[in-house]
This record gives structure tokens, sequence and C-alpha cells, in this order.
């Protein structure tokens, strides 16, 4: 008998998803569902894997015999599973109205593309949840509605603009504003270059002011170097007259 806490979460297919019902060689033992990834035990019991795992952290016995279980030792059994695989189901949806049957192994697929499954709206901002058939007619009055224009001018537009929209006039106005821009940029970058100019020629007066007293300093130091030879000559000039007299 199966612990009813671990049949309660079911590991395998819910049995009126089938279009015929199953064998019963074909139900999980603890889940009571039909097997989903069936493995086999060694002691030949099949059971869901992930119902016969989860079974296993509680206690390592076999749920029907209960002998010893290793975890190790059970094997997949992948033709079951591919016979399982061709059983035909009814949509998830039917309650909805979709009468499509397939095979298990389509059922992703039919997901991805049946007419009655429950999706939200892909627009950003609106909650609305329908069915994937309504998609279309929900978009021509959603209010989160967005798509760039269809011309390719780059324009995001919405229910309310979508009508009065004109490539021409907006590309003319994104014109005018871009040259309204770049005016602007190029005035201010000819403000920049004259305030450059002016601090250079300032500098240049500068350096050239800073020359000048250079040069003036070297004439003065020229200056006092010859006053002072003029003066060590004299100097030296009046001392042997002097020693001569005597």
């Amino acid at each position: 008998m199966a612990d009813p806490d671990v049949s309660t979460q079911s590991g395998g297919y819910d049995v009126e998803l089938f279009v015929d019902p199953p064998d019963y060689d074909l139900i999980c033992t603890i889940c009571q569902g039909v097997l989903k990834c069936p493995v086999r035990s060694a002691c030949h019991h099949i059971f869901c894997k992930k119902c016969i795992l989860q079974w296993l952290k509680r206690q390592e016995t076999c749920p029907c015999c209960r002998k010893p279980v290793n975890p190790n030792l059970i094997f997949v059994m992948f033709k079951l599973s591919k016979s399982i695989g061709r059983m035909k189901i009814k949509c998830k949806n039917e309650i909805r109205g979709c009468a499509e049957t397939f095979p298990l192994s389509e059922q992703y697929c039919h997901s991805m593309s049946c007419l009655y499954e429950l999706i939200p709206c892909p627009y950003q901002g609106c909650r609305a949840q329908l069915l994937r058939r309504d998609l279309d007619t929900h978009a021509r009055h959603c209010e989160h509605w967005r798509q760039p224009c269809h011309m390719g001018c780059g324009t995001i537009l919405t229910q309310h603009t979508q009508a009065q929209h004109n490539c021409y006039k907006q590309l003319r106005q994104e014109y005018e504003s871009r040259e309204r821009n770049h005016r602007t940029i190029a005035i201010a970058l000819q403000r920049k270059m004259r305030r450059m100019q002016s601090t250079m020629a300032h500098m240049k007066r500068q350096i050239r002011l800073i020359c000048e007293s250079l040069e003036v300093m070297d004439d003065l130091h020229e200056v006092v170097e010859e006053e002072d030879l003029g003066e060590s000559s004299g100097s030296s000039g009046g001392t042997p007259s002097s020693s001569s007299n005597n």
C-alpha cells in the first residue's frame, strides 16, 4: 500500500487525460497515475522515476513487496516509455473547448499552438489573461499595445497614435530636431574655440613679456660684469706705479 503523503505528490500522468482507459499495468502504485519516465527496481516492480526516488528518501523498501531497494539499481524502461508516449490523450484545455486528441509525446507541441491555451497579453503593462485564439482581437483594442512603425521610421506607435502617424512628418520633425541640436553644439564649440584662442593669445603675450624681461636682465648682468671688470683692472694697474716710486 502506498504512503498517502507520497501518493498525493503525483509524478505520473493524470489517468483522466487519456482518451482510452490505460491498462492497470501502466499505473504507478505510488501516485496512481500513468507511468512517467518508468523505472524498474531489482524486484521487477515498475514506478514513476520521480515517485520511487521520493519514496526511497523515506524508506528503502519496495512499496509493493517491501523488499530492500537500492536507488542505484533502478533501470529506466525506454521501450515502455515510448509505448506510453504513443497513447492518445485529450488536450488539457478540453474544458475551454479544445476537442483535439494527439499522442502523449506531442503534448508540448500542441500546447504551443492550441487556440484554447490561456496565455497572458504580450504587451507590457497589460495583465489580461486570454485564449490564444482571442489574442489578435484583444491586440486591436489593448491600450498597452505598442509596435514600431511598419514603414521602418522607428517610431513606436500606440492605439491612439497609429491612425495619425505620418512617417514623412515624423522624420521631418526628427531631422529638424537633430539639426537644431547640431547647430546648438556647433555654436557652443565655436564659443569654446574663441575662448581657447583668446587664452592662447594671452599666454603668448605673457610669454613675450617674460622673454623681454629675461633679455633686459641679461643686459643688466652684462653691464654689471663689465663694470666689475673695469674696476678690477683699474685697481691692478695702480699698484705697480706706487712700488716703482719707492
